[in-house]
């Protein structure tokens, strides 16, 4: 399946798209957030002043297909979860925004991915999932994809109803950083939480997926920014993951069985939409200055 544009050709071919795709290194040496910015003009900058930048990076992370990616690693049942992120999207996550030994925490860790790919690389993980049904198969894929030597690097706890602030007070303040793939529906008091967490200067990062209701698509990356800003967190940095290969100036969408089956039956309901082929990656941070003042 192949999704052609002219435009992406000439951006993919032109010389300074390197420049846009990240370090591409796993050295774990923690976030470098060089990439550059996008800073946006108006005519009338009197009248109209520019939204705050960030940098802005593109991360090929679907140049093998997420089938692929998990196939004699991870346990086949991982395939009945409704919204797994890809093991090339955690993993890369957790290579450039935090360093071996640190603390991870996924506060909806589903069926293991970010835990199991945070021990993989030498960071402690503590995943949080409140269906018990998804955290057994967590443990599961613990025992199955990590060595001996890396599975107590892992600690899974259920959220059984429990407010998430009191599940994890006692690593409030100690937390490198918090990955997340919001579920629909999470509220600012998760994200306040999961601020609390955090040390001075930890990072937030939430992997979203723009979505379609009724025709039209859903902003699901601009309504967690302005959640994660609600509740004092820094935008830093937003990076978009292609779920398509780049081939030749082309993007090969990498479709689920599941994401054909619901637009197949969006098309035969008479909606009109699109397959979503990036997701967005979007990185804060918790203030020093802003825990400083708080001290105070």
């Amino acid at each position: 399946m192949f999704l052609r544009s002219a435009a992406l050709r000439a951006f993919l071919e032109n010389g300074t798209v390197s420049s846009y795709l990240g370090s591409g290194t796993h050295s774990g040496r923690g976030p470098p957030m060089t990439t550059p910015s996008v800073t946006r003009t108006t005519r009338n900058t009197q009248h109209q002043p520019t939204r705050e930048s960030v940098p802005l990076a593109l991360w090929p992370v679907a140049q093998v297909s997420a089938q692929h990616q998990r196939a004699g690693r991870y346990l086949p049942d991982c395939t009945t979860h409704p919204g797994e992120m890809d093991p090339e999207v955690a993993r890369r996550i957790i290579a450039e925004y935090s360093r071996p030994g640190d603390l991870v925490v996924d506060p909806a860790a589903g069926i293991g991915t970010t835990v199991v790919e945070a021990a993989a690389l030498g960071r402690r993980a503590v995943g949080i999932e409140n269906e018990a049904r998804w955290l057994a198969l967590a443990a599961a894929n613990v025992e199955h994809v990590l060595s001996a030597k890396d599975r107590p690097l892992v600690e899974l706890r259920l959220d059984n109803e429990t407010a998430f602030g009191e599940i994890v007070s006692d690593l409030a303040g100690r937390v490198d950083l918090v990955c997340i793939s919001p579920p629909l529906g999470v509220d600012a008091a998760v994200y306040a939480s999961c601020l609390e967490l955090l040390r001075p200067g930890g990072l937030f990062v939430t992997v979203t997926k723009n979505s379609n209701r009724n025709g039209c698509l859903v902003d699901v990356a601009g309504t967690t920014v302005a959640l994660a800003r609600s509740v004092g967190f820094g935008y830093r940095q937003h990076v978009i993951a292609f779920r398509a290969a780049i081939c030749d100036g082309d993007l090969v969408a990498r479709p689920s069985n599941r994401e054909l089956t619901q637009l197949r039956h969006a098309h035969a309901a008479g909606e009109p939409i699109h397959l979503v082929v990036h997701e967005d990656i979007c990185v804060f941070e918790k203030s020093v200055a802003k825990e400083n003042h708080l001290a105070h």
